[in-house]
């Protein structure tokens, strides 16, 4: 056996160099996954995306391509996602005040949208919670509460969804349902109602205002690191031996231009370390 590791040590460990190196170019999309790629800070395309009339297995998940060290893959979410919405009291039209449980359905159509304003799946979900409230909020204090008995119901949700959904696509999701699952009276005096109520509607308009803020935060984020990357490509290609040498000039300052150091080192004068050294 150690005859066999001698003779063979440099194909083999070429070999597991070989692999790794392979392994590290390929990136499995699930079916249930639309893929992102993004090289340098921009996204470049997207693998595996949500198309309505596509049959499953048809839209390109599988093995992809990537380039080491350059390009990151962003996994987002295919599926149907749902939404729900803490319970809140909501005043009706007759004045009544109702303790109303709500859920959202939605799902993410423009993965490179998604990634730019809002990162994941679940701040899309954050952002869209308070602009659920809100929406449902103004829907049901035009409507009495005798008429969400009714089939009149059924018209606010959809009101409220197309109001949802208007929000939604500037984080590439689509809203595909609203519902109410209960809508009671509440406990306890009017009076402690009341002030519950003032207190919710205030809360809910400060968090709809910071979901706006944050949304606009990342988009302007992700502008500048897209630019910044941008920049720092175009530097590097413009004149690659430059940037050689300006790196390894910055190495060794850092290395031997330390007075307080003690520490010595021993290199060989062929050290790949040294090239520069050499005007190579």
């Amino acid at each position: 056996m150690q005859t066999f590791w001698q003779e063979r040590k440099v194909p083999i460990v070429a070999a597991l160099i070989a692999l790794a190196a392979v392994a590290s170019c390929l990136k499995v999309v699930d079916e249930k996954t639309q893929a992102v790629i993004i090289r340098l800070g921009q996204p470049e395309r997207v693998v595996n995306r949500f198309k309505p009339d596509a049959d499953f297995g048809q839209t390109g998940a599988g093995l992809v391509w990537r380039i080491p060290f350059m390009e990151k893959v962003v996994e987002v979410d295919k599926r149907i996602l749902d939404l729900d919405m803490e319970r809140q009291q909501v005043l009706s039209a007759d004045q009544r005040r109702l303790e109303v449980d709500a859920f959202a359905r939605f799902r993410i159509i423009d993965p490179v949208r998604m990634v730019q304003t809002a990162g994941t799946t679940e701040r899309v979900a954050e952002q869209l919670q308070p602009i659920l409230n809100s929406a449902l909020r103004q829907e049901l204090g035009k409507r009495t509460f005798g008429s969400l008995l009714t089939a009149d119901r059924g018209r606010a949700m959809e009101q409220i969804r197309q109001g949802l959904d208007r929000e939604a696509r500037e984080y590439g999701a689509q809203v595909i349902d609203v519902r109410i699952k209960r809508a009671d009276l509440p406990e306890g005096s009017p009076l402690e109602s009341a002030f519950t109520r003032m207190a919710t509607a205030r809360l809910q308009e400060a968090a709809t205002i910071r979901a706006q803020g944050q949304k606009q935060a990342q988009i302007v984020s992700a502008t500048a690191q897209a630019e910044a990357s941008k920049t720092y490509a175009d530097a590097f290609n413009k004149d690659p031996a430059f940037y050689d040498f300006y790196r390894a000039m910055r190495s060794y300052d850092a290395v031997f231009a330390t007075k307080e150091s003690s520490t010595s080192i021993v290199l060989s004068p062929d050290n790949e370390y040294l090239r520069q050294f050499k005007g190579k």
